[in-house]
Formats: C-alpha cells, structure tokens, sequence
C-alpha cells in the first residue's frame, strides 16, 4: 500500500497512557488520531453491553468499514486496547504500551473501575496479553513494546516514535 504517510496503531491495557501519547503525537506531527472506543460509540459499532466485563460489545465489522477508507490515506494514529481484528496492511508499525502492575492499578482506581474490572484489566497486563496479542497479529518486526510509567518515558517514547516517522519519510521519499 503507498501512502504519503504512515499508519501507527497504539495498543496495551487501559490505563497505560494511550490516549495521552496520541494526544501529543497527534499535536506534535498533524497526523489524525482515531480513538477507535470513540468512533465505535459514534458511529453505532457497538452490538450490546457485557455486563460481565462492564463493556460494549464492539460490532468489528462494522467498525472496520467505518475505518478502512481513513486508513488507505495514512497519516493516522489508531488508539485502541485490542488490536487483533485491525487488517495488518493497514499499519506501518504497532507499539504497544506496557505499564507496571502498581502504577497501573493506581491509575485505574483513579478511574473508579470496579474491583472486578480492576483485577481483570491488571492481570491482562500482568500476562502480557495485548503484547503477545500484537505479536501473534502483525510482522515481529513492526511490533515494539514501550514502557509507559513516568512522564520520562512518555517524553522518551514520543521521542522514539517521532525519529520513527521522520525516519520513515526519508525512507520513503516523503518530504
């Protein structure tokens, strides 16, 4: 697929910061950030709510005919805590957030999940999910894991992430 940019997907357990890092990535190079849970919740993506695991159901399908035509044009950031159902042609790297486990229960108490909510979502973390979820799902090389628990690594991950897209364009002919 030629784009004139490249696609990123930012991936890991909620509450390791995704959504501030595309924030700022989205500030600092123009690209358009796709807050996936957002979009679904927009577009009508969603089939129902689990009550077991206290979240909508999204309808994949649909949210990704919603996405592919935004996809094809490059210069998007997609922000989402699972990444298995993204076709792989879609990105030109997956970065995938790590956080530790006492950081990132404080972070979801902040948040008020529910103790049930809580220990899932942390134990997802604890076993890796998502990471073997995106490494299980696209080219071992385009997959990198980020640790994400200080504002210092927020400012180094953007940091990496930015040489990444510059590298990128001079790679691909991109002024």
């Amino acid at each position: 697929m030629d784009r004139q940019l490249p696609n990123i997907l930012i991936t890991g357990t909620p509450g390791v910061g995704k959504s501030t890092l595309c924030d700022e990535l989205a500030k600092r190079t123009g690209f358009e950030w796709l807050e996936v849970s957002k979009i679904a919740k927009q577009c009508d993506c969603l089939e129902s709510y689990d009550e077991k695991y206290e979240c909508h159901v999204l309808d994949e399908d649909k949210l990704l005919d919603e996405l592919e035509g935004r996809m094809v044009q490059g210069g998007k950031i997609v922000d989402y805590h699972g990444c298995d159902f993204f076709p792989e042609r879609w990105f030109d790297i997956v970065f995938v957030l790590r956080t530790n486990n006492t950081i990132l229960y404080d972070r979801l108490i902040e948040r008020s999940y529910s103790p049930k909510k809580l220990e899932e979502n942390v134990q997802c973390e604890i076993f890796q999910m998502l990471l073997d979820e995106a490494r299980e799902s696209y080219k071992s090389e385009i997959v990198h894991e980020l640790q994400s628990d200080t504002d210092d690594d927020m400012g180094s991950n953007i940091g990496r992430i930015l040489a990444w897209i510059n590298q990128w364009k001079k790679d691909n002919n991109v002024l």
